[in-house]
């Protein structure tokens, strides 16, 4: 809180809008788990704004912001600076970034329209996890050959000269692009090229020119200020946008347990659907729970049993991970990454023979199951949940565990951070042909002794 308080009332504005709470963390020593949850509930009590933003995954350029995941609806994006399309995903395409509250402290950014034009692709544009330069100003300069601020209404004439190569008339306001395909022998012969711009856009085929100089007319049609720039696609643009920094993603914010325990029912809507690409699933069962209820009593077994869940709930939070659901005595929980997830059933093997120690019994025994893939992002019967072959596969193998056992298919122990995990703790995967219930052909599957 001190971090936060200290970044409110020192930073620049520019610093204060999509803030980076990864970025954040690592310059201020924080935990990143830790800072996350504190934005959350900073967020919630109206000091942060959160938003979902889609982005290019060619540029980092922010295409679309939306202040709820609910009303991210479009299944693909297009580019129009990359004129490139992409199918919407939440592992990489969708940044959560928070922006000051304005009733907190006034930035310039809560009024777009009245930043100048760097700023605009500095706050607005670019996405969190873009490391641009400290002189972005001059790398900006740089990479293009002019500029223009254009009100509603009005229109510019810019005359200058065209190089041979990909030169692309690129408004961020509006996200519309111009390309010019320049070829060919240079040419003193002046060209005139001109570019509306409509409040619906339309997509423009290219125009082929040779080198030489250029009119260009740019007639601004909308109601709202834009800002055409004239770029050069080549190096200087490459080093603008060449380095990247981690951010935090819609995937991993969805498995984060205290998001899930502030925001978890107004996620989604009912009839929504999202792809992601790579998600972990971890699946538990507490073996022999009705004979442990026969045995000590309803009270009894019942306290052990939400003993054991408390327990569960603590260490899945603390790598990262979040309960979606619990089923009797078993427990369902995701992990942005595998390493994440053996890592927690490995504690929890040891937290569960402790609790074995401090009850003086050996028979609370907890089956671990782990598999990583594809899956949907839903709503189903009123929280947010997921769907598809990954998490059928998940359940599966979590069947297959026996006496303490963990075990994991082979997408899980491949990831390198997890051998390295493995590795470390001098444990060795067995591989064994396995049936899964339910699934068609034999997979092959890793028990962590």
């Amino acid at each position: 809180m001190d971090a936060i308080e200290r970044l409110i009332q020192e930073a620049p504005d520019h610093k204060l809008c999509r803030i980076n709470v990864l970025d954040f963390a690592s310059k201020a020593g924080l935990d990143e788990e830790r800072a996350i949850a504190a934005f959350l509930h900073a967020t919630q009590m109206g000091l942060f704004e959160l938003s979902w933003n889609v982005l290019c995954p060619a540029c980092g350029g922010v295409l679309n912001t939306h202040a709820t995941l609910r009303t991210v609806r479009r299944e693909e994006y297009v580019c129009e600076l990359c004129s490139a399309g992409f199918k919407l995903t939440l592992d990489e395409l969708v940044e959560v970034a928070f922006t000051v509250a304005a009733r907190v402290r006034r930035i310039a950014a809560h009024s777009p329209e009245t930043l100048p034009i760097w700023e605009y692709y500095r706050q607005v544009l670019w996405s969190s996890g873009v490391d641009l330069p400290e002189a972005f100003e001059q790398a900006m300069e740089n990479a293009i050959l002019d500029s223009v601020e254009l009100p509603a209404g009005e229109r510019a004439q810019l005359s200058l000269p065209i190089p041979a190569g990909y030169v692309v008339v690129f408004e961020p306001v509006i996200h519309a692009a111009q390309f010019l395909e320049v070829s060919g022998e240079p040419t003193s012969e002046r060209r005139n090229v001109s570019v509306v711009y409509n409040n619906v856009r339309a997509p423009t085929e290219a125009i082929r020119l040779r080198p030489g100089p250029l009119h260009l007319l740019l007639e601004n049609r909308t109601n709202f200020r834009i800002l055409p720039t004239v770029w050069v696609m080549g190096t200087a643009v490459h080093n603008l946008l060449a380095h990247r920094k981690p951010f935090l993603t819609g995937k991993r914010l969805l498995s984060n347990q205290t998001f899930r325990d502030l925001y978890g029912t107004e996620t989604l809507d009912v009839d929504q659907q999202l792809q992601i690409t790579n998600l972990t699933f971890l699946f538990t069962d507490l073996k022999g729970s009705t004979a442990l209820y026969k045995h000590l009593g309803d009270l009894a077994a019942f306290h052990l049993v939400r003993q054991h869940f408390h327990v569960l709930t603590g260490i899945v939070a603390t790598q990262g991970g979040a309960i979606v659901r619990t089923i009797g005595d078993a427990v369902m929980a995701t992990f942005p990454t595998p390493d994440r997830a053996v890592a927690a059933a490995l504690r929890m093997r040891e937290a569960m023979l402790r609790l074995n120690e401090e009850h003086k019994r050996e028979d609370l025994v907890l089956k671990i199951g782990i598999h990583e893939g594809p899956c949907l992002a839903v709503i189903q019967n009123g929280r947010q949940d997921y769907f598809g072959q990954t998490v059928n596969i998940a359940a599966r193998v979590q069947e297959l565990a026996v006496s303490r056992s963990i075990v994991v298919t082979g997408r899980v122990v491949e990831n390198l951070q997890t051998s390295m995990l493995l590795d470390a703790d001098n444990l060795k995967p067995v591989a064994k042909g396995a049936a899964l219930r339910g699934i068609a052909e034999e997979m092959i599957v890793f028990e962590i002794p």
